[in-house]
């Protein structure tokens, strides 16, 4: 089939060499602009432009897809269909009609639970057991489309954004081919959500700091979605100001104390109810570290109530 592919960050990676080495022809690449990054606050172009490009495909960057260049451009690639994975654009329904099959999206969540921005790290932090890929025929509304092919999975203890959202890539990207076998010869019929849909809102600053008066389930939760970006933090005392430090993996333990209270030395932290064992953590200024590494060089004897 004659495709365009649509995508960003390094999830829409695995899609795009799936369906390259399915045999598509890939006649034009859409990412998101290059931005600054770094120190050097240097333009770099994101995961799958860089990709496409060491594949020699052609890729644009538009700022906007609404823009009637952009749309033109778009209706003058004479495509089978649309791919798109985590784009990070609204597509106008002059593009959404363009290919001759229309345009389709993977998403990571068993909709209509956690339409939206970011379904993978709502699902840890709402403590969902189970979530899954899904192809969906786009339309208007915000992933409002029929399922076309579907796979469930279930969130383990110790996932968190990363793991989770790895494992859904390469999943979901083998599910392109039967799809698009199946968009071809007509033979599936899309099956319209039902149920209540939920909504996987932007992350936002104020949800990164470890509230220690919440459960246990519910701190670990958010530990676990927000690693590693933005990452769950919380203030550690020291002989001047607050050390922020970053939580990135935790696991349920078996203590209680005063919320925020450090229990021992494998920095086992009490919540509203139960604890949290830190597993990996990030000074600020430093890089990740095991627990016990940090430890090593920066002291949170049992007693020390963090912030």
């Amino acid at each position: 089939m004659r495709l365009a592919f649509m995508g960003t960050p390094e999830f829409a990676v695995p899609s795009l060499a799936e369906l390259i080495a399915s045999g598509h022809e890939i006649v034009a690449v859409y990412s998101q602009p290059p931005r600054p990054k770094g120190r050097g606050q240097k333009l770099t172009p994101s995961p799958v432009h860089a990709f496409a490009e060491t594949m020699g495909l052609p890729v644009f960057t538009p700022e906007s897809l609404k823009a009637q260049d952009a749309i033109d451009t778009f209706q003058s690639l004479d495509l089978d269909a649309a791919c798109v994975v985590a784009y990070g654009q609204i597509l106008k329904p002059a593009v959404l009609e363009a290919p001759r099959l229309g345009c389709f999206n993977l998403h990571g969540s068993l909709l209509p639970r956690w339409r939206g921005a970011a379904p993978i790290q709502r699902a840890i932090m709402a403590g969902d057991a189970q979530t899954g890929v899904q192809i969906m025929q786009m339309s208007e509304g915000l992933d409002e489309g029929p399922i076309l092919l579907s796979e469930v999975m279930d969130i383990r203890a110790d996932d968190t954004a990363a793991s989770l959202s790895e494992r859904m890539a390469h999943v979901g990207a083998g599910l392109w081919p039967r799809a698009l076998a199946a968009i071809e010869r007509g033979g599936v019929a899309p099956v319209e959500q039902v149920g209540e849909p939920t909504y996987a809102k932007k992350i936002t600053p104020a949800e990164a700091r470890i509230d220690w008066t919440r459960p246990a389930t519910e701190v670990d939760a958010r530990i676990r979605g927000l690693s590693p970006f933005p990452g769950a933090w919380f203030e550690a005392p020291s002989d001047q100001a607050p050390v922020r430090i970053k939580a990135l993996l935790s696991a349920l333990a078996e203590d209680s104390g005063a919320p925020g209270a450090v229990m021992d030395d494998a920095l086992t932290v009490a919540c509203g109810a139960g604890a949290v064992r830190l597993l990996r953590v990030q000074r600020e200024g430093k890089a990740a570290q095991a627990t016990d590494e940090m430890l090593r060089g920066f002291a949170l004897p049992a007693g020390t109530i963090l912030g």
